[in-house]
């Protein structure tokens, strides 16, 4: 049993989650290692999540909101949690984006955060050398919840070509992840486009970009540099943004076209085939 540490519910939002959870479990008259087993998990998991020394994924509160009775407390809670877990530079744009009514993306390099398979995900944020992957791939599953609304955001994307050819992960991996980029073909409000490389110079060569409107407030703009991200609603920087995605667009391959291309690389680059051994290969390297 993990022991118990006197915690600051005001302190953080993964505070108040351990804070109210210990308060309820005990309330129910229930120990740690009895929740468990209600939940299906060992009960110093329960008490990590009570200290602040785990963050506790949706699947899990949806389980103790329905061992506990909480009429879904701890399932609403866990995006707070969540999101706090992201950079501080980051949050903020993960907020606006929650709350946008249309999005529309450049990714030169990457596969857009909201598009991305768990294990594609993992493989991005593990470059960062972060202290806990797993809590950062929680984070990022959550946020594309925002797809799944009943009334969800108008998400365009267009993909640089080099994306689809950077190995993220090995071939397995890239290759279901263009396969999720096929199957979000039959979302009426997703839609993506490749920018190929037979395009040459294009408008935005100086990197990735966001754009987000809304339904109560102005446009913004969002990129990223090595270190932070940068948000801003200046009208002047959002009407450039809107010049260059338009271009953008036009340079692109056609919805339909995009995703010819994409069952192309997927089938050409990232076929079944063995992958090659990366151990092997780094002896010989030695």
């Amino acid at each position: 049993m993990v022991q118990a540490r006197e915690i600051d519910p005001s302190a953080s939002p993964l505070d108040y989650y351990g804070y109210e959870l210990r308060r309820l479990r005990e309330g129910a008259g229930l120990k740690q290692s009895q929740l468990g087993d209600i939940i299906y998990c060992t009960g110093s998991l329960i008490g990590m999540v009570e200290n602040g020394r785990r963050v506790p994924t949706r699947d899990f509160s949806e389980r103790v909101d329905a061992a506990l009775v909480t009429d879904g407390h701890f399932s609403r809670l866990v995006g707070l949690v969540l999101r706090s877990v992201l950079p501080t530079w980051f949050q903020p744009f993960a907020e606006m984006e929650a709350r946008a009514a249309y999005i529309s993306t450049y990714q030169a390099q990457l596969v857009y955060g909201l598009l991305q398979t768990e294990a594609y995900a993992r493989a991005v944020l593990a470059t960062g050398l972060p202290d806990s992957v797993d809590d950062l791939v929680a984070a990022r599953l959550d946020r594309q919840r925002v797809l799944d609304r009943d009334n969800p955001p108008m998400v365009w994307v267009v993909l640089d070509e080099a994306a689809l050819y950077r190995p993220i992960g090995g071939r397995e991996i890239m290759r279901n992840q263009l396969a999720h980029l096929l199957s979000l073909r039959d979302r009426r409000w997703v839609r993506i486009q490749v920018l190929p490389f037979s395009a040459g110079e294009h408008a935005s060569l100086i990197g990735s970009f966001t754009a987000m409107r809304f339904d109560d407030d102005a446009e913004i703009v969002y990129s990223e540099d090595l270190i932070s991200g940068h948000m801003t609603a200046n009208p002047d920087t959002v009407k450039e943004g809107a010049l260059r995605y338009a271009h953008l667009q036009a340079a692109a391959l056609s919805v339909e076209d995009s995703a010819a291309l994409i069952i192309r690389v997927m089938e050409e680059r990232y076929g079944h085939q063995p992958e090659p051994d990366r151990r092997g290969v780094a002896q010989v390297e030695l």
